[in-house]
């Protein structure tokens, strides 16, 4: 991948996380991570995945999403999947955390790549904005580790998440940045069986009303 004419070497960070999991199943312990979630079908997987190995909060910070009514929807599909698949007595707890919706804070973002095609530099541009909100929510409360579901998505560029992601470490402390693609060993499928298994709305476009 090229960005702004340097050439971006291609890193296999399927196996990056393979070796750092390896890591924290020798060591016995467990974790704390802060998973930034873009909605529940696209947390299925990827908690069913990382709860063997932290304790995870999912923060569920999405300005991007419109309307209103649509990101409460997301919330709602979110909250119930939590309830439903983890804090029983069979399986890990996991917190939710959120943010007052201010669909401002995109707007704010994305002003001036308006036109941009998806996946271009607006997407770029939300993809930080919500990273550094996880980061700066991960130091605040000292979580070992920040990370996205986003890469479990098809359509969403995993170089480019962790390359932001990296950046937005800088605003975390001690909290380390997770990093992921979660697509690989067949994840996206996955969260669509997980989804079905508990009948998940899914969205049909990514959230802003530049998508759509």
């Amino acid at each position: 991948m090229q960005e702004n004419g340097i050439m971006e070497q291609k890193i296999n960070y399927q196996k990056r996380l393979d070796e750092l999991l390896s890591g924290i199943r020798e060591s016995g312990k467990t974790p704390s991570l802060l998973l930034h979630s873009c909605c529940g079908p696209c947390s299925s997987y990827v908690l069913d995945y990382l709860t063997e190995f932290f304790t995870v909060t999912v923060f569920y910070y999405n300005p991007n999403i419109y309307p209103q009514e649509e990101y409460e929807k997301r919330l709602s599909e979110q909250k119930r999947l939590i309830d439903e698949a983890y804090n029983g007595e069979d399986r890990p707890a996991v917190g939710l955390f959120t943010l007052p919706y201010d669909h401002s804070e995109f707007l704010d973002a994305a002003k001036g790549y308006e036109a941009e095609p998806e996946g271009g530099l607006r997407c770029e541009k939300c993809f930080q904005l919500r990273l550094d909100q996880t980061a700066k929510i991960a130091k605040e409360q000292g979580f070992d580790y920040f990370g996205t579901t986003l890469t479990v998505s098809p359509h969403k560029n995993a170089m480019i998440l962790n390359r932001v992601g990296h950046e937005s470490e800088r605003l975390s402390g001690t909290s380390i940045w997770l990093e992921s693609d979660f697509k690989k060993k067949n994840g996206y499928l996955r969260s669509i069986e997980i989804s079905k298994e508990y009948n998940l709305y899914r969205q049909q476009y990514c959230g802003c009303e530049y998508a759509r």
